[in-house]
């Protein structure tokens, strides 16, 4: 049986006044993979994620989304929550705009929250709630929907390196419930190569694929995974494929 896509790029040139444009690129997600991009600032790594959701449109190219059921799921930078409402009013939100009453989007939405480890906190408000519980609030939204596609924009990066662990560890247990194809934008190398099966290195200078490395082991990772040579090695090479890629900077 041949493999389904979640979503792909096919030619995509993205260009604005003052700058080089990016691409062409091409990229495709496979139904149920989790890839990470990795590359320079201006890469194009959040433009590849804007053009996948929708929110970009391209110069020239295609795009193409393989949409069977929850649609596409986004996950920024910060959390973006509405400050004046609890958790559960903020979750609930993305089930309402898709017309689900109210009371059946707050039950769902209770449920996604429960299943992200805040089940304590349905009414807590976003002050109330530290970092890495309010990214957990805005992955429960992205969520609870059920997206076929899961697109995270470095949504740990201003997160300590304890939390930002335990989030990629939850974040592979919630994959596994429903398996949405996942694309994971990040800075940081390790982290890359501990989520994703696949990671894709963008060349600083065009935004294309400069090289793409396949992450041994198995999902969920096991315990004192990254400790394991073949996870090192990973690293290394990515890190390696990193720097020739930012080489090319103008």
């Amino acid at each position: 049986m041949a493999e389904q896509t979640a979503a792909s790029l096919s030619g995509v040139t993205v260009a604005w006044p003052g700058r080089a444009p990016i691409g062409p690129l091409d990229l495709i997600i496979a139904s149920g993979e989790i890839v990470a991009l990795v590359g320079a600032s201006g890469a194009g790594k959040s433009t590849a994620l804007r053009l996948l959701a929708g929110l970009e449109i391209p110069r020239e190219g295609a795009i193409t989304r393989e949409s069977r059921s929850g649609g596409t799921g986004f996950v920024f930078q910060s959390p973006t929550l509405m400050p004046w409402a609890d958790a559960v009013t903020n979750v609930a939100l993305a089930l309402e705009l898709t017309g689900v009453a109210r009371p059946d989007a707050r039950t769902r939405a209770a449920e996604a929250l429960t299943a992200v480890g805040l089940g304590d906190r349905l009414a807590a408000r976003p002050f109330q709630l530290s970092g890495g519980m309010a990214m957990r609030v805005s992955l429960a939204r992205a969520l609870v929907t059920g997206p076929d596609l899961l697109l995270l924009d470095e949504p740990f990066a201003a997160l300590d390196s304890v939390t930002r662990r335990g989030l990629l560890e939850d974040l592979h247990g919630l994959w596994t419930r429903t398996r949405p194809a996942i694309v994971f934008v990040t800075h940081d190398v390790e982290e890359a190569v501990y989520l994703a099966q696949r990671i894709i290195v963008l060349d600083a200078a065009t935004g294309r694929p400069r090289a793409t490395i396949s992450a041994p082991g198995p999902l969920p990772r096991p315990p004192q995974w990254r400790a394991d040579p073949a996870y090192r090695q990973t690293v290394e090479a990515v890190a390696e494929a990193l720097a020739s890629a930012m080489g090319s900077m103008p």
